[in-house]
């Protein structure tokens, strides 16, 4: 979130708690009255943190940096007077909130202290004041709505660092996890290579048969390498969908054309002509569709059903369709089905486990969903649900 949409959001919050031009007025109208009691304020206010160790702990610089934050307190105080709530201002408050999350303070502590400047304030203001007490009521009002609209851009402070915290956490965890299946998908083929390489360099009277069997285990080994990292660079590197119509039966037509699945599998088709077009990317669904199909064929080794079949409707404004890959496996264990679409997640013995992962990618990069029904014993249904072509 940029400068610019801090600010947005600052207006958006004053019209909701309702802020008129009138509140600026009398809060620079009260500048003078309280300027005199900042010293005595932001005095309590660091006397306050010395007495409690959860905030006590992040004052590391010593002396000379409660100094330095006295003063900017104090400058903070200027500011809540001054009349003028601009960009710069909500700029300025912004960071505050992030200089609040570098030091470590915790966000119920930053509310607490601004709580406690709420109530100095009114005191001081409500002990000191000279007009009627409408007025008064009406100043404190302006007061408060401006703390609260503070408080706002110190909690989004917040929240903002908390989200890029997470996201770190989750790239540190999704990169652990990319380290472990590459590690373990490229340990076996290393392996073959190198007991096969052993061989070769210790056989002493191997037959020409015998070393063209290991030359040919290396060459398939770092094929199945190559494979790995080929999937990753795919997995890496997934463009953004070149987005056109799509008719869905050609879809099918040309993917099942693509990839044989022999006499064993029994193939239905259903709506795929009644279906609108897809808006999307024909190379990339046919990716998503192959991945599908390839995967219902490899858990019927022994044959079976494969049911492709589409359907349109209308949902939130828009018109969709449905496209539904079935077969008649031995389904998903429930206690795996949850993880298929996780990078690095397979229940193959040989797999890399990026299909279903880049499938998900694609689909959503195409603005729909793909979902998966399973029930042991009773095959899977995958569906991908796309926007139809206007």
């Amino acid at each position: 979130m940029d400068s610019d949409q801090h600010y947005e959001r600052f207006q958006q919050i004053q019209r909701y708690v309702g802020w008129q031009v009138e509140d600026g007025a009398r809060l620079r109208q009260l500048g003078p009255q309280v300027e005199c009691h900042f010293d005595d304020l932001t005095a309590d206010f660091y006397a306050e943190i010395e007495r409690h160790e959860a905030t006590r702990q992040v004052m590391v610089g010593g002396p000379k940096q409660v100094e330095r934050l006295k003063a900017t307190l104090k400058m903070w105080l200027s500011d809540l007077f001054s009349g003028t709530y601009d960009a710069a201002y909500v700029a300025r408050r912004w960071r505050v909130g992030l200089r609040h999350v570098e030091i470590g303070l915790n966000q119920q502590f930053a509310n607490a202290a601004l709580s406690r400047i709420r109530a100095a304030l009114t005191e001081r203001i409500a002990a000191n004041w000279q007009g009627s007490p409408g007025e008064l009521i009406a100043a404190l009002v302006s007061l408060n709505r401006l703390l609260d609209l503070d408080l706002t851009i110190i909690e989004d402070a917040y929240r903002h660092e908390f989200v890029l915290a997470q996201k770190r956490t989750e790239r540190l965890v999704a990169i652990g996890q990319m380290a472990s299946g590459i590690a373990h998908e490229l340990r076996n083929p290393l392996n073959v290579i190198q007991t096969s390489v052993f061989y070769l360099r210790n056989a002493r009277r191997a037959t020409p048969e015998k070393l063209a069997e290991h030359f040919e285990r290396i060459q398939r080994q770092v094929g199945v390498a190559d494979a790995v990292i080929g999937a990753l660079s795919d997995f890496a590197k997934l463009p953004l969908p070149n987005v056109v119509p799509v008719e869905v039966r050609r879809l099918v037509d040309e993917t099942l054309a693509n990839h044989p699945l022999g006499e064993r599998i029994a193939v239905e088709l259903s709506g795929l002509d009644e279906a609108s077009p897809i808006r999307g990317d024909a190379r990339q669904l046919g990716i998503v569709l192959a991945n599908l199909i390839r995967n219902a064929v490899d858990v019927m080794p022994e044959g079976g059903r494969l049911a492709i079949s589409a359907e349109s409707f209308d949902e939130e404004g828009g018109r969709w369709v449905r496209l539904t890959v079935a077969d008649s496996g031995p389904g998903v264990p429930a206690e795996q089905i949850y993880r298929i679409f996780e990078p690095f997640f397979s229940t193959k013995v040989r797999g890399i486990g990026l299909g279903l992962a880049i499938c998900r990618a694609i689909v959503d990069n195409h603005g729909g969903k793909l979902r998966v029904v399973s029930e042991p014993g009773a095959g899977s249904r995958f569906s991908l649900t796309v926007p139809a072509a206007r």
